[in-house]
């Protein structure tokens, strides 16, 4: 999991995320890396606007956003 949102950080791709709370909740983010911290990576959390600090164990899933760029006619 750190070495795919280290990839998605070197190329500043978007991730969305299911996470794990500490509380146990799950949720759904779409975040974009800033930095890997040890076991955790700040992000940009599009749902919250606002910058966190995510653990990278309690992350369930990450998938980058692939953003295509639309066709001119």
């Amino acid at each position: 999991m750190k070495e795919q949102l280290l990839k998605a950080m070197q190329r500043n791709q978007l991730v969305d995320l299911m996470y794990m709370s500490k509380s146990g909740g799950i949720t759904k983010r779409r975040v974009k890396v800033i930095k890997m911290i040890g076991e955790s990576f700040q992000a940009y959390c599009f749902m919250k606007n606002d910058k966190r600090t995510f653990i990278i164990d309690s992350v369930l899933a990450a998938v980058p956003v692939i953003q295509r760029e639309r066709e001119v006619i």
